[in-house]
């Protein structure tokens, strides 16, 4: 194996020394824009259903407005998935191009924190939906393709646990991984290439949210952004000793 394979990702320094105060100040954040989310923001008319519709063999008359509160929890914790997959594909790019031990561990962690995120993002969608239009669930295709995000980033740590030796793994891992990661501008892009899709575009230019409603969101987002970081971080450093130890291990077997 080469010395630039067998390189491990550093740790220390000023990313890991400011990581717990990043994650504590998104923390105080976010939990500053859901307070302001039940106490200023405004309720306004949710995203999909005005008049009686039938969903998913249900026929939903109303809504109840807890959904839109829902909204300042489940987009934050959406962008900071994105984020983390956004830098896990970066990641991947840069092991099939080096091959460098270093780089598979920041992949690895960031699909890890980032799936924490993915699972919530599903979670609270789940509940916007029961709540917005009246059915737990609904092969709409935002769901369906945000679903299929979750299946793939648990088949590529199946994947990643089928493989022994660490440089097959970090490769496959890393094809798998880009693979996956298609599917994420799919998934934001959806609700725009397909009319019918029921679910709300949340990035637009006229999106018309009030100061009232845009303060929570941006200190919710910025706050779960600045979580992830800090979760992605100390999970690295975990990662770097379980990587030495392997590395011990394949040293003591030559």
């Amino acid at each position: 194996m080469s010395e630039t394979t067998r390189r491990a990702p550093g740790i220390g320094g000023v990313w890991d020394a400011i990581a717990p105060a990043v994650l504590g100040v998104g923390a105080l954040l976010a939990a500053a824009g859901f307070v302001l989310a039940f106490t200023s923001a405004p309720l306004v008319n949710g995203a999909g259903v005005n008049e009686p519709a039938v969903i998913n063999g249900v026929v939903v008359t109303n809504k109840l407005l807890l959904s839109q509160k829902i909204f300042y929890w489940h987009v934050p914790v959406a962008v900071a998935s994105a984020l983390m997959l956004v830098f896990m594909a970066y990641c991947s790019v840069r092991v099939l191009m080096t091959h460098a031990r270093a780089f598979d561990a920041r992949a690895k962690v960031a699909m890890e924190v980032g799936l924490v995120f993915v699972v919530c993002t599903m979670v609270s969608g789940i509940f916007w939906t029961r709540f917005e239009w009246g059915v737990w669930w609904t092969w709409e295709p935002r769901l369906t393709t945000y679903f299929i995000l979750m299946m793939l980033i648990f088949a590529y740590f199946i994947l990643r646990n089928a493989v022994e030796d660490p440089e097959r793994r970090a490769r496959y891992a890393a094809v798998f991984g880009l693979l996956a990661f298609a599917d994420v501008p799919v998934s934001f892009a959806i609700t725009r290439l397909v009319p019918s899709s029921l679910h709300p575009v949340v990035f637009r230019t006229d999106s018309g949210l009030s100061p009232e409603m845009l303060l929570p969101f941006l200190l919710s987002v910025f706050g779960m952004a600045m979580v992830a970081y800090g979760l992605f971080r100390f999970r690295l450093r975990v990662q770097v000793m379980e990587d030495s130890i392997e590395e011990i291990n394949e040293r003591l077997e030559d």
